[in-house]
């Protein structure tokens, strides 16, 4: 697997070398805990998002359109990883819990990332094994 670095800074204000995958897979391991804080920093304000249920324009109606996944989703499993330069194609199985029961989803998740952030991500999964983990309206 081709690594290529962008430099980003760290929280001491240094400046570190962090690979696209691997700011992806931070990214992933946050939002699929539920850790949307850190998720959310992660991300570029005019972070563009694509998925079966939800399209987003930048990070903050990005991140109030998945509000709601923060309670049901309980960690996930990397299944298998591509990258080529800024590019990260994961595929990947989300642990969700609800009401209405608990199970794995295999998820796709395509990002791109620029200067250090997240600024796009496209999400293709069947969505009928997640739905049917969502309660009855």
């Amino acid at each position: 697997m081709e690594r290529n670095s962008r430099s980003q800074r760290n929280r001491r204000g240094g400046s570190q070398s962090v690979s696209s995958s691997k700011l992806v897979n931070e990214y992933l391991q946050a939002f699929y805990s539920g850790n949307f804080a850190l998720a959310r920093a992660l991300v570029s304000d005019d972070f563009h998002f694509k998925g079966p249920f939800v399209e987003a324009a930048d990070k903050e109606a990005f991140f109030s359109s998945a509000a709601r996944l923060a309670p049901i989703v309980k960690g996930h499993r990397l299944l298998r990883q591509w990258e080529d330069g800024d590019e990260v194609s994961s595929f990947f199985e989300v642990n969700l819990e609800t009401p209405a029961g608990k199970g794995a989803v295999t998820m796709s998740e395509w990002h791109t990332v620029r200067n250090g952030k997240l600024i796009s991500g496209r999400v293709i999964l069947d969505t009928a094994p997640f739905r049917s983990l969502l309660p009855s309206p």
